[in-house]
């Protein structure tokens, strides 16, 4: 008789209790930066898809135009980012500046020290089987747009 394995607790807490404990580890390496984890996925993202207008980047990030336009304000504040003009009056571009590419590169070190860290700490193979789960999980539950969290 084989015996079925039932989850036990919830499932959104035991999610959120994972996140914070790794966003904690990816934020005290960023702040080594001067960053925290949303400042540094914010210059990725907009070096990544290059001078984009603010409602295109709040789209590709999944965050709401309020929400981007608070977390950009500190970004413009220190240079890293700039609103420049768009293809009329109307429009603005955000786009990286020198400063930016700087201060993502040296982010982009302690990221990676990060993620080095937890690959030592849970294992390799457990990182990989983890990603290969969340994208799975990812696939059946976010509908049509599932796909754009593969990656």
């Amino acid at each position: 008789m084989d015996t079925v394995i039932r989850p036990q607790g919830c499932t959104h807490f035991k999610l959120r209790q994972l996140a914070r404990v790794v966003t904690r580890r990816y934020d005290a390496e960023l702040a080594q930066a001067g960053l925290k984890t949303s400042q540094y996925s914010l210059l990725t993202h907009v070096l990544r898809l290059g001078p984009l207008r603010p409602v295109d980047l709040a789209r590709e990030m999944e965050l709401t135009p309020s929400t981007l336009t608070r977390n950009l304000q500190p970004m413009v504040a220190a240079g890293w980012l700039e609103l420049t003009e768009g293809a009329d009056a109307r429009s603005r571009l955000v786009r990286i500046t020198e400063a930016g590419r700087d201060k993502r590169s040296e982010a982009q070190r302690r990221w990676r020290a990060a993620q080095e860290a937890l690959n030592a700490e849970l294992g390799v193979q457990r990182v990989a089987a983890l990603h290969a789960l969340i994208d799975e999980c990812m696939g059946r539950i976010a509908g049509p747009q599932g796909e754009r969290h593969a990656r």
